[in-house]
C-alpha cells in the first residue's frame, strides 16, 4: 500500500523529472521540498514506490525517474488542474475569435494549442454524420469556372472550383442553384447525395441543350462529392517539430512516431477508445498505447461541440515527460472556448 506522504514523493519525483530531465534523488527531494522528514525516510518511500514499479533506475545512479505506471498513477491523483494564466486565456479568445470558418477555426486552435503545450497538437473535424446541408452557393470565377460551396448547420464550408467545358449563361446558373437547394437543403449527408442521384438538375431549367446537361451533370457529380469528403473523419495537425525537440525523451528513433501519427485512422481509433476522467480530459499514457504504435508517448484529448450538437476530440500527442497539469489545462481550455465558439 502506498501511503500519502510516498504518492507526495511520486509528485515531487514527477515534476522534477519533468523540469530537469534528469533523475531524481533522496537528497535532492529533501533540499527542495518541505517534507519535514530525513533523506532516509525519503528513500524508504522511493523503495516502497520502486516496488511498486512506479519509479525506476534508469542506470546505476542514485536517482529515479517515473514509470509509464508512475506517470498513470500521478495524473489520476491530481487533485486540480493548473489554471491557465489571463495572458493565455486572452490569448485563446484573440486568436481563435479571428477565424472566419470551421477550417480556419480548427486550423487556428491546433497552432494555439502546440504554442501553448510545446507538444503536437490534433483536433478531430466534427462528425458530418448527423449534420445537414444548410445552403449550396454557386459563384461565377469566369465564364468557364465556379465555385462551388457547400455549406453545412455545423458550421463546415466546403469549396470546390468546377472547370465548365463551355461558358454557361447567368439565367441557366440562378436555374441550377435552385434546383440544387430545393433538393438537399435540410437533409442529412447521406439523404443529400442519395437526392443527387436522383435529381435532373438540367430539368430546373427545361430539357435545354447539350451544353447546360453537361455543366449541371459536372455541377450535381462535384457536390457529391463535396458531400462524400464531408463525411470522413480526418485530423488536422500542428507542432511536429516539437517532437524533434524532445528526441532526446524516445529511446529510439522518433521516425515510427511520426509514421504513427501520420496515420490518421490510427489515431482517430485511438480517441475513440480513450475515456474522460473527472478533469473532463481524457489520458492515455506510454504503454497503452502500444497496439497504436506509440508506446513512448503520451496522448491527451478533451471533447468539444458543434452548432450541430456533434462531438469531436482535441488534443496533444508528445513524450511521456511532459507538463501534464498544465497540458491538462490547456487542451481543456482551447476545447471549451472552440466549443463556446462553434455553439
Amino acid at each position: 500500500m502506498v501511503s500519502d506522504r510516498s504518492l507526495e514523493v511520486l509528485r515531487v519525483i514527477v515534476q522534477d523529472y519533468v523540469a530537469s530531465r534528469e533523475p531524481v534523488g533522496s537528497k535532492s527531494i529533501v533540499d527542495r521540498h518541505s517534507f519535514g522528514v530525513s533523506a532516509a525516510t525519503i528513500r524508504n518511500d522511493m523503495a516502497i514506490l520502486e516496488e511498486e514499479e512506479l519509479i525506476a533506475a534508469p542506470h546505476t545512479s542514485s536517482g529515479r525517474i517515473p514509470t509509464d505506471k508512475g506517470y498513470r498513477v500521478f495524473v489520476d491523483h491530481l487533485a486540480d488542474l493548473r489554471p491557465l494564466s489571463a495572458a493565455q486565456r486572452q490569448a485563446i479568445e484573440t486568436f481563435l475569435g479571428q477565424s472566419a470558418d470551421l477550417d480556419e477555426v480548427l486550423s487556428r486552435s491546433v497552432r494555439l494549442l502546440s504554442q501553448l503545450t510545446h507538444q503536437v497538437a490534433l483536433v478531430q473535424y466534427p462528425s458530418l454524420s448527423r449534420a445537414r446541408v444548410r445552403h449550396i452557393e454557386l459563384v461565377p470565377l469566369s465564364d468557364t469556372r465556379l465555385l462551388s460551396v457547400l455549406i453545412t448547420d455545423a458550421g463546415r464550408v466546403e469549396q470546390r472550383v468546377i472547370d465548365l467545358p463551355r461558358p454557361i449563361e447567368e439565367p441557366v446558373l440562378v436555374d441550377l442553384r435552385a434546383g440544387l437547394n430545393a433538393a438537399v437543403i435540410g437533409l442529412s449527408m447521406s439523404e443529400a447525395a442519395a437526392a443527387l442521384v436522383a435529381t435532373d438538375l438540367a430539368g430546373a431549367s427545361g430539357t435545354g441543350p447539350v451544353p447546360q446537361r453537361e455543366a449541371a451533370d459536372l455541377i450535381r457529380d462535384t457536390l457529391r462529392d463535396q458531400i462524400g469528403a464531408n463525411r470522413q473523419d480526418r485530423l488536422v495537425m500542428a507542432g511536429a517539430a516539437n517532437l524533434v525537440r524532445t528526441e532526446e525523451d524516445f529511446s529510439g528513433s522518433i521516425y515510427p512516431v511520426l509514421e504513427a501519427i501520420e496515420e490518421q485512422v490510427v489515431l482517430l481509433r485511438l480517441f475513440g477508445e480513450m475515456a474522460t476522467d473527472q478533469h473532463g480530459v481524457s489520458v492515455s499514457i506510454g504503454r497503452e498505447n502500444a497496439p497504436f504504435g506509440l508506446a513512448e508517448t503520451s496522448v491527451l484529448t478533451s471533447g468539444y461541440s458543434s452548432q450541430g450538437g456533434n462531438l469531436a476530440r482535441l488534443g496533444v500527442l508528445g513524450p511521456t515527460r511532459m507538463d501534464y497539469s498544465n497540458n491538462m489545462a490547456a487542451v481543456r481550455a482551447v476545447a471549451r472556448y472552440l466549443s463556446r465558439l462553434l455553439e
